[in-house]
C-alpha cells in the first residue's frame, strides 16, 4: 500500500513517523513547508516527498490539515485522487468536515473516512513530532450510512497497525459532542484559568495540579479558533453547564454553607470515580 500525507505538522508527521517504525509501507508527504519535508527526510520519516500532480499514484491519503484547509483541498483536488483510492482527515472536529468532504470525493470515486487520533502535545508542527504518539491512543472513526464495511475494517487495521490501542466508531454529530466536553472545554478552561492576575504570583507556589490545569492553555490559537466555531453549539452548552456549575460552588463558598460545598465536592469527587472504573474496564 502506497501512503500520501498531506500536512507534516504534529499529527501528519507523528503518522508518517509511525508508519515507518510500525509496516513496510511506503509513504510520501507533501507540505507547502519544505523545511518540513526535508527534515522528514532527514529523520527518515518518509520515502519522499510529492508532487500535488501525483496525488492519482496513493492508495491511502491522509490529510493532516486544519479543518477549513482540508475542507478547501479536498474541493480544489477531489478529481486528482486516484479512483478507488480511500482518503481519511485527522481533524477534531467531524460533522463540518465530513458533510463538505464526503460527497465530492464519492462524487469521485474516491472513498472518504472522517478520523480523528486522540492524541497530542501542546507543541504544534513536525518538529515536536513523535513516533510514538499514537501507541496505545484511542482512534474515533465517523461513518455515515454512505461507508462502506470494507473500508471502516481497513481503516481500523491501519490505526492498529501504527499504535492505536483502541478504534471508537461514532456519527460525526456524536464525536462532536462528546469532544466538546472531552476535549474543547478543556481548553477554554485552561485558557481562561491563566488569565488570573495570579498567575504572576504562582512561582514557588504552583505544583502538580497547577501543571495539570494549565498544560493545554499552551495552545495553536489559530487551529484551535477553527475547531470551537466549527462546534460552536455543542461547545457553548458545555461553556453554559460549567459556569452553572461553578457558580453554584461560588454561592456555597460566598455564603459559608459547609453542608453544600462538601455535598457539591463530594459528588465531584464519586462521578470522577466512577470515570476512572469505566476506563479501567475498556
Amino acid at each position: 500500500m502506497k501512503i500520501a500525507i498531506i500536512g507534516l505538522g504534529l499529527i501528519g508527521g507523528s503518522m508518517a513517523k509511525a508508519i515507518k517504525k510500525n509496516t513496510d509501507h511506503p509513504v510520501y508527504a507533501y507540505d507547502i513547508e519544505k523545511s518540513a519535508i526535508s527534515s522528514a527526510l532527514q529523520q527518515e520519516a518518509i520515502d519522499g516527498g510529492f508532487e500535488l500532480s501525483e496525488l492519482d499514484t496513493f492508495d491511502l491519503v491522509i490529510l493532516g490539515l486544519y479543518p477549513d484547509v482540508t475542507i478547501d483541498f479536498v474541493n480544489k483536488h477531489a478529481k486528482d485522487f486516484m479512483k478507488g483510492a480511500i482518503v481519511i482527515d485527522t481533524c477534531g472536529v467531524k460533522q463540518t468536515v465530513v458533510s463538505a468532504c464526503e460527497k465530492v470525493l464519492n462524487d469521485n470515486g474516491v472513498e472518504y473516512l472522517g478520523c480523528h487520533p486522540m492524541a497530542g502535545r501542546e507543541y504544534s508542527g513536525f518538529d515536536y513530532s513523535l513516533d510514538n504518539l499514537f501507541d496505545k491512543a484511542s482512534f474515533i472513526y465517523t461513518p455515515t450510512e454512505n461507508t462502506p464495511e470494507s473500508v471502516i475494517s481497513f481503516v481500523t487495521d491501519f490505526a492498529k497497525e501504527i499504535g492505536f490501542l483502541r478504534c471508537t466508531r461514532a456519527t460525526p454529530a456524536e464525536h462532536d459532542e462528546v469532544i466538546a466536553f472531552t476535549s474543547q472545554l478543556a481548553h477554554i478552561v485552561s485558557s481562561a484559568y491563566v488569565k488570573s492576575p495570579g498567575l504572576k504570583k504562582q512561582f514557588g507556589f504552583s505544583a502538580g495540579s497547577f501543571k495539570d490545569l494549565t498544560r493545554v492553555a499552551k495552545l495553536n490559537e489559530h487551529m484551535w479558533t477553527t475547531l470551537f466555531l466549527m462546534n460552536r453549539n455543542f461547545l457553548t452548552n458545555e461553556i453554559d453547564l460549567i459556569i452553572k456549575h461553578l457558580t453554584e460552588y461560588r454561592n456555597a463558598i460566598d455564603s459559608g454553607n459547609a453542608k453544600e460545598l462538601c455535598k457539591l465536592l463530594k459528588e465531584g469527587r464519586e462521578l470522577k470515580e466512577y470515570s476512572n472504573d469505566i476506563n479501567s474496564e475498556v
